[in-house]
C-alpha cells in the first residue's frame, strides 16, 4: 500500500512531470511511450497492426488548468485522427475530458468533446472516454451521454474499485465498454482498498459485461484474468466478436503477440507525447510489479536520483501525520 502511495504521489509531482518532459526519450520513454509525436506513433501503430494487433491512441497531457491548453489538445487529437485515417492504420482514440478542459468551464469542454467526436464519426472511428479520479467520474459519464444522443461512436471505462462499479456497468451496458480496476487513490468511502475484494469485483464486472454489454474490452496484464476469461467465454459460447484483451504499449509484449496469435481480438493501449510522466507513475502504482521495467528501462541516474528526493519527500509527510 506504501508503495502504491507513494508512485502516486509522484504522478502528481509537477517537478519531476516537467523534468520528464525535459528528458523525453533521453530517458528511455521510447520503452512505454509509442512516439513523441504523430509521425513516430504512426509508425508504431503499424508494426503493431503487422502483428495483428489494433490500437487505441491516447494523446498524453496532465494539468490542463488554461483554455489555450486544452485547444491545442482537441487540435493534436483533431490531427491524430486524420492521420489514423490516411494511413488507414487499425486504431481509434482515448482521451481524458479533463485535456479537454472539464476542470476549467463544462460547457467549453463539451464544445471541443463534440468535434472530436463528430470528426472520429466521418470516419468511423471509435473514441473512449478514458476515466479519471471520482471527482471527475460523473460529469465525465453525463458528457459521454449527451453526445451519444448524436453520435453512436463513444464509450467509456468502468473502474473494478469504485463500490458504484456495479450499478455503472449495468447503467452503460449499451455502450462499449473497457473495464480495469482503476489506477487513483481513492478514500475508503467510495472504493475498495483490498487487492482480493477489487480483483473479486474486477471479474464480476468482466462476467457481466460479457454476458449483456455490447463490446467488452478486458484491460489486464494478469494471466489469472486472461485464463479465467478465455474459459468463461468457452463455457458461455460468447464470439470472440464480442470483446477484446488490451495491454499498455511496451508491457508483456510477449502476451500480447501471443493472444493474437491464438485468434483473440487484441488491443494496445498506445499513449504518445512528450507529457508521459504522470501516465506511468499511476501504471506503477497500478502494478508496482512494472518497478524492475522502471529501473531497467525507464529512469538515468539523474532521474533515479530525483525520485530519491521524492522518496524522502513522502516518506517525512507519512511520519509527520502520524505524529
Amino acid at each position: 500500500m506504501i508503495l502504491r502511495d507513494f508512485f502516486m504521489y509522484l504522478s502528481e509531482n509537477r517537478t519531476l512531470n516537467g523534468a520528464a518532459q525535459r528528458y523525453g526519450l533521453k530517458m528511455g520513454a521510447q520503452n512505454v511511450v509509442a512516439g513523441t509525436n504523430i509521425q513516430e506513433t504512426i509508425e508504431s501503430i503499424k508494426e503493431l497492426n503487422k502483428q495483428g494487433i489494433s490500437c487505441t491512441v491516447d494523446n498524453l497531457g496532465e494539468f490542463v488548468f488554461e483554455k489555450s491548453e486544452a485547444t491545442a489538445a482537441k487540435n493534436q487529437i483533431l490531427e491524430l485522427i486524420h492521420a489514423i485515417n490516411d494511413h488507414e492504420v487499425d486504431a481509434h482514440i482515448s482521451l481524458k475530458p479533463s485535456q479537454l478542459g472539464l476542470d476549467i468551464d463544462r460547457d467549453f469542454c463539451y464544445e471541443n468533446l463534440k468535434e472530436i467526436v463528430a470528426l472520429a464519426d466521418q470516419y468511423d472511428t471509435f473514441v473512449n472516454f478514458d476515466m479519471e479520479d471520482y471527482d471527475r467520474l460523473h460529469p465525465s459519464f453525463e458528457l459521454m451521454k449527451q453526445l451519444n444522443d448524436e453520435h453512436q461512436n463513444v464509450g467509456t471505462v468502468i473502474q473494478a474499485y469504485f463500490h458504484e462499479s456495479v450499478e455503472n456497468i449495468e447503467e452503460y451496458k449499451n455502450y462499449r465498454l473497457r473495464i480495469v480496476k482503476g489506477a487513483y487513490k481513492e478514500p475508503a468511502n467510495i472504493a475498495y482498498q483490498d487487492k482480493a475484494e477489487i480483483d473479486k469485483n474486477y471479474i464480476k464486472l468482466i462476467e457481466y459485461h460479457l454476458l449483456n454489454g455490447k463490446f467488452t474490452s478486458i484491460a489486464t496484464h494478469d494471466h489469472h484474468v486472461i485464463n479465467h476469461v478465455k474459459q468463461f467465454v468457452k463455457t458461455n459460447n460468447i464470439s470472440n466478436d464480442k470483446f477484446e484483451f488490451q495491454m499498455l504499449y511496451g508491457f508483456r509484449k510477449d502476451m500480447q503477440l501471443q493472444l493474437a496469435k491464438e485468434g483473440y481480438n487484441f488491443c494496445t493501449y498506445v499513449p504518445f507525447g512528450r507529457d508521459w510522466y504522470g501516465y506511468f507513475m499511476r501504471r506503477l502504482a497500478e502494478r508496482p510489479q512494472n518497478l524492475t521495467l522502471v529501473t531497467k528501462q525507464v529512469f538515468n541516474k539523474k532521474t533515479n536520483t530525483a525520485i530519491g528526493i521524492a522518496a524522502s519527500a513522502f516518506l517525512v509527510g507519512r511520519l509527520s501525520k502520524r505524529k
